[in-house]
Parts: structure tokens; C-alpha cells; sequence
């Protein structure tokens, strides 16, 4: 962190905390404060390579904006939705800390949910009002604003700042397992890591970092806090495509490149490196869904000089989480707890199990625990004393690494035997003509369940020869009774493949 030294009295007032080099809680409205101060003129943010936001227009603009809210009567604690599509997230991390500076709780909504989806959410977390880019989204109930039309008042830091304490977002899931859940997280929790790092700041290895993913989605707000402490300038394609984050990639020479495992796959079937330089890639890191081990080797092949890195966290349990350089000896590993970050393995009562038991998944870290917003009963049930129940089944092995069985509510249950999903896609994605799969359940008389598989073909391939190569890489009850073959899979705004969709069409074919 920035030391506080030569930083005006009223700023560390006003946001209720003091910059030192001591590890304290922090807000996010004193974090982009302390960097306006120490680098005003260094880009903070630069979307597709031709707009560009500096760490001091983004206070200075932050601060106008609250004051309009203010103006319009919000006050502390009040619940303000956010609604911009991706090539508009310079507004977006304007008006985000702007709904904080005004000491109200920000509420990210993804632009490409339907009308009736985003209508649920405001009224299920009480919002006050929604700040958009200007476009129309549905008929709301409540007052929307434009960004740019709240921006008139002063760039002085409003007086209305939240503590370290108080809530500063509510970030709803994804709903791939059922209705989306509005996770509350305070600012304390969201500085955590930013805290953790005094002496210098992460990535500094080059001038840039790339990302594509969509707002309102736990890694796009993984970046958007990134873009607040890490040295290098966030560089975001609004829309992904192959060629195009390529293309951008290399034109900035960017050094480290995130991606969800869908974007790392579309990547590598269109063999970006082929016709761009990607050498200048030194860290690549995955998130948001386990990586296919033939897929990480393939990045290894097309990044030869990067560092794969995968890093398993949830909406939930942010920061805490595990990282894995991707190691041919370990190729389904998602790696140990670093730092203040723990994990454990526990049969159902949460009892802990020895290395090699699968059991529950659950993370721990020294942050501010996070928690379910108007949902008592299944706060409880999935926030223990500091630990987070993932959902996820898995096993650590002598050495503290973490390996994945399932998610709890994937694991196909195939007569007697409990079949992966996460192994059967990782069985499937090493056929040379597989683009893309998905593992999941579909109904039988006789077995209740049989698993089926939903493939993207890159090469010509019948069912039936996919089901011969799957017979020498899995135990036959683990071979998919049915191929469904598809142009592409479901995926929601975070890359995670819609099951219950895939369920659907299958059973309806």
C-alpha cells in the first residue's frame, strides 16, 4: 500500500482510514484515493486500446459523481444498482466507487441479463435507484440515472464515507444451480490482499494486464480491484473473441493475460499464436471453472513463456482461494493455500478428513467473512466460523495439494457408483476433435440417472467413435450413454456451462 506520508488530513478523514504501511482495514474509496494522490497521471484503465482512464480523473470523476447522487438524497447504506455494458466500464469503475464515496452499497448487474432477471435482483437487495449507461433495459420501478448526468457536481471528496467495516457491494451469483444469490461483501474484505502488499505492488513485470470478462461477475470485479493496486494498467476487450484479445494482447505487449477456461479454449481452437505475438505473456491465470489438463497443456504449448496459473475461489469465499502453476506431474491439481488462506477437507458434520478422503470442500481466509443478502438460513449453512463450504466435493493429497472430485450437485449418480463430471470432461477433452465438453445427467428407467456429454467437434467424429476412445480413459460406468453433438455450449456471463439448459435439450431430443 502506499504509505500515507504527504496525504491531506481531510482525505483520511473523510474516508475513515489512515494509508500507512501497516496492515489495517482499508475502503476501496481510500485505496483509488492514495493512488490519485501517489501516480495521478498513470492509467488505471484502458478499454480495447482506445480509451484510457487515469487514476486521477478516476477520483476526481468518482467524487462528482457521488456528490450527484447525494444531491438526489441517497445515504449511507442505501443499496444503488449498476447497469453498463462492456465497452462502457470506465463509467462503470467511475460510478462503482462513486456509489461508495457516497457511502451506499454498490449492486454490479451483468448488461445481458433479461429485463425481468435484473428487476428481481434490484427489488431482492432494496435498491434505491440504478446508475446505467443510458440504454433501456426494461421498465423499472425506480429512478435510473445516466453516469454522465450525476457527474455535476464537485471533485472534492463528498463527506459521506463508509468505515472499513460497513458493506460495500452485493454481488450476485451466478444461478447455473438455481436462483442467483445476492453475496455481501464489506469493504475490509474486498482491500484485503490489497493490504497485504506494502512494499511494492503485484504484476509488475509489465505496463499492462488483459482480461475480457463481463461486469457483475466475480472476476470482473476481481480486475476492477486489481486495476486499484496492481502496477501495471488494466487493458479490457469489451467483447471476446479470439483474434480480436490476440490482437490486443500483443499490441500492448501485455504480460499478464486472465482468462475463464471457455476463452482459454477458444484460444487455443483458433491457434491465436499462430498469427500473433504473444511472447511478451509471462503469467496467464484462469479462473472461474476448472481447467481441462489438456487444456493447460495446450496454453503451456501457445504461452511458452508464461506461467499457467489456475486459482479456484467462489462468489463466496473471495479472497480466499488456492493457486496452481500448471505442473505436468500434477495436471488436475488447482494447488495449496497460499498466504493467509487455508483449506480443509470435511466429511458432512464438518468434521476434517485425512489426505486422500474426498469430502466438502471449505476455504478460509483472514478476511472479513462475506454473506448471503436476505438469506439467514443459507448463510448459516454455508458460513462456518470464518470457513466457506465451496459446494464443491474434493480431496487434498500428502502434500496439501487440492484436487476437485465434483461439484456437489453435478456428481452423476450411475446405479451404485458416483460418477466426476470434472473427470469424464477431462476424459473427453483429450480427443484431438473435441473442441469443447460438457458432463451432465440425464434421466433412465432402470439407473435413475446415466451421464451424457455435450461436445463441440473441431474435426469430423461420431458418437460412436468418441464413446470407443472414452472406454480406454474411463471405467465403463463412466462412459457417457449419449453424444450430444452442439454448435456451441450454454455459458452464462461467467463461462460456466448452463447444465440444467443442457439437461433439457437432451432429454427433449
Amino acid at each position: 500500500m502506499v504509505a500515507s506520508r504527504g496525504m491531506p488530513s481531510s482525505v483520511e478523514g473523510r474516508h475513515n482510514v489512515r494509508i500507512t504501511g501497516a496492515r489495517e482495514p482499508l475502503t476501496v474509496p481510500a485505496v483509488l484515493a492514495s493512488r490519485a494522490l501517489a501516480q495521478p497521471d498513470r492509467v488505471a484503465l484502458n478499454v480495447g486500446g482506445s480509451r484510457s482512464l487515469t487514476y486521477l480523473e478516476w477520483e476526481q470523476r468518482a467524487n462528482a459523481v457521488a456528490t450527484g447522487l447525494l444531491d438526489r438524497g441517497m445515504r449511507r447504506g442505501d443499496r444503488v444498482g449498476t447497469l453498463f455494458d462492456e465497452h462502457h466500464w470506465i463509467e462503470y469503475a467511475i460510478t462503482y466507487v462513486a456509489i461508495q464515496k457516497a457511502g451506499a452499497v454498490a449492486v454490479p448487474l451483468p448488461s445481458r441479463l433479461a429485463p425481468s432477471e435484473i428487476r428481481w435482483m434490484l427489488d431482492h437487495c432494496g435498491a434505491r435507484g440504478v446508475v446505467s449507461d443510458g440504454k433501456i433495459r426494461g421498465v423499472l420501478d425506480i429512478p435510473m440515472w445516466k453516469a454522465d448526468d450525476l457527474a455535476t457536481g464537485a471533485a472534492d471528496p463528498p463527506d459521506a464515507g463508509a468505515g472499513p467495516g460497513d458493506l460495500a457491494q452485493i454481488l450476485y451469483t451466478s444461478g447455473t444451480t438455481g436462483r442467483p444469490k445476492g453475496v455481501e461483501a464489506s469493504h475490509a474484505n474486498l482491500t484485503f490482499e490489497i493490504g497485504a502488499f506494502r512494499r511494492g505492488r503485484p504484476l509488475g513485470h509489465s505496463e499492462h494486464f488483459a482480461h475480457a470478462f463481463p461486469i457483475g461477475t466475480n472476476a470482473g470485479q476481481t480486475m476492477l480491484l486489481n486495476s486499484l493496486h496492481v502496477h501495471p494498467a488494466a487493458l479490457v476487450l469489451p467483447r471476446f473473441s479470439p483474434d480480436r484479445f490476440a490482437r490486443l494482447i500483443a499490441a500492448h505487449a501485455a504480460g499478464t493475460v486472465f482468462v475463464v477456461p471457455a476463452m482459454a479454449m477458444e484460444l487455443l481452437n483458433a491457434r491465436v499464436q499462430d498469427r500473433h505475438d504473444l511472447s511478451g505473456v509471462v503469467l496467464l491465470g484462469s479462473t472461474a471453472a476448472p481447467l481441462p489438463p489438456s487444456v493447460g497443456a495446450g496454453l503451456a504449448q501457445a504461452f511458452p513463456k508464461a506461467a499457467i496459473v489456475n486459482y479456484y475461489t467462489s462468489t463466496e469465499a473471495a479472497p480466499a482461494g488456492t493457486t496452481m502453476i500448471f505442473d505436468p506431474a500434477r495436471p488436475g491439481s488447482l494447488g495449496r493455500a497460499s498466504g493467509a488462506n487455508t483449506v480443509r477437507i470435511t466429511a458432512t458434520d464438518g468434521t476434517p478428513l485425512p489426505a486422500g478422503r474426498a469430502g466438502e470442500v471449505w476455504l478460509r481466509s483472514g478476511a472479513a467473512a462475506r454473506a448471503y443478502h436476505r438469506d439467514r438460513r443459507a448463510t448459516d449453512e454455508v458460513f462456518k466460523h470464518g470457513w466457506i463450504r465451496t459446494g464443491d466435493l474434493g480431496y487434498l493429497d500428502s502434500e496439501g495439494y487440492l484436487y476437485l472430485v465434483d461439484r456437489e450437485s453435478d456428481v452423476v449418480k450411475v446405479g451404485a457408483f458416483k460418477v466426476s463430471t470434472i473427470h469424464v470432461e477431462a476424459a473427453v477433452h483429450r480427443h484431438p476433435a473435441v473442441a469443447d465438453a460438457a458432463c451432465f445427467a440425464v434421466t433412465h428407467p432402470a439407473f435413475g440417472t446415466l451421464t451424457a456429454v455435450a461436445v463441440v467437434k473441431r474435426a469430423p467424429v461420431t458418437a460412436a467413435d468418441l464413446r470407443r476412445f472414452l472406454a480406454e480413459h474411463l471405467a465403463p460406468h463412466e462412459v457417457p450413454a449419449r453424444v450430444i453433438f452442439l454448435d456451441s455450449l450454454p455459458r452464462n456471463d461467467a463461462g460456466k456451462v448452463m447444465k440444467r439448459e443442457l439437461r433439457q435439450r437432451a432429454e427433449g431430443m
